[in-house]
């Protein structure tokens, strides 16, 4: 399966965040907790790279708590703090206040030492197309927050959320784009929907996802559709089939109807918690 991706706006994208980047003292970068690496752009590192970061793990809800552990000490050994919360139902957000904060201590030190009190920290949220970057915003701004509007030296047209004395965060987030040389990182992106299903060939991707699963993940395909998981991927997609009775007018099974329920009831969690990459430590990569 060959994945493109065709950003009309990509390196204006990338200039507007160069030019907001000078404007916060916090990178908050949220990343898909199923596929921490895929989800991101390595150019956040360059962009970023003199600015207090934080990784926030969005929908940890759905993916494997051990493997969330794992990715946590991997990213706080490159040096980011990492919180792993689901935006959508708001849990683990009461914790990105506190981090926010410990990110951002030397920086409170350094005002304080400069006479300067109370200077709320300014943050911006970055990353992929739909990891949930507007869902986190106002999920952690809430109904309360007013607009700070265009202050003194900011670029016009800047809004600021105040969210609390403590912290504003600029109202856009910066949009990165995957780095697509690596195929597997779009078959991840596919899986977790980031990549809109109509170009998509969903009998392949269903096919890829059970491979993984009989890999990673013994016995889910089992547990939930009853299926022999020593067959192959094509032979198991036709057992769910007949368990869920996906049937086609002419009685023959409906393999894209399969297909599409398996992708469904990953994406949603049924089939249980998984994630799709586990970090390598000693090379800084995924597997």
């Amino acid at each position: 399966m060959q994945f493109q991706w065709y950003p009309g706006h990509m390196t204006k994208a990338k200039r507007q965040m160069q030019e907001d980047i000078k404007l916060i003292d916090l990178v908050i970068e949220l990343v898909d907790a199923r596929i921490p690496l895929a989800s991101r752009n390595p150019d956040i590192d360059e962009l970023g790279k003199n600015k207090a970061r934080l990784i926030l793990m969005n929908k940890s809800d759905l993916s494997d708590a051990g493997r969330n552990r794992e990715w946590s000490d991997f990213f706080r050994e490159k040096g980011y703090y990492v919180v792993c919360l689901d935006a959508r139902s708001k849990a683990g957000m009461k914790d990105v206040t506190n981090v926010v904060m410990e990110a951002c201590k030397e920086k409170i030190e350094r005002d304080r030492k400069r006479g300067i009190k109370n200077r709320p920290v300014r943050a911006m949220v970055v990353g992929i197309p739909n990891v949930g970057k507007s869902t986190f915003i106002n999920s952690y701004a809430g109904k309360a927050c007013a607009k700070t509007g265009n202050k003194p030296g900011v670029t016009k047209g800047k809004q600021w959320i105040r969210l609390n004395k403590n912290v504003e965060l600029l109202d856009t987030p910066g949009i990165l784009w995957p780095k697509f040389e690596d195929q597997r990182v779009g078959l991840y992106l596919a899986l977790i929907g980031a990549i809109k299903d109509e170009i998509l060939n969903i009998d392949e991707l269903s096919l890829e996802l059970i491979k993984i699963l009989l890999s990673d993940y013994p016995t889910v395909l089992k547990e939930r559709y009853g299926v022999e998981e020593d067959a192959e991927p094509p032979v198991i997609l036709g057992q769910i089939a007949e368990n869920r009775k996906c049937i086609s007018k002419g009685g023959e099974l409906d393999y894209s109807k399969t297909a599409a329920l398996l992708i469904d009831e990953f994406r949603s969690g049924k089939l249980g918690q998984i994630t799709l990459e586990r970090p390598k430590i000693q090379d800084g990569s995924a597997e």
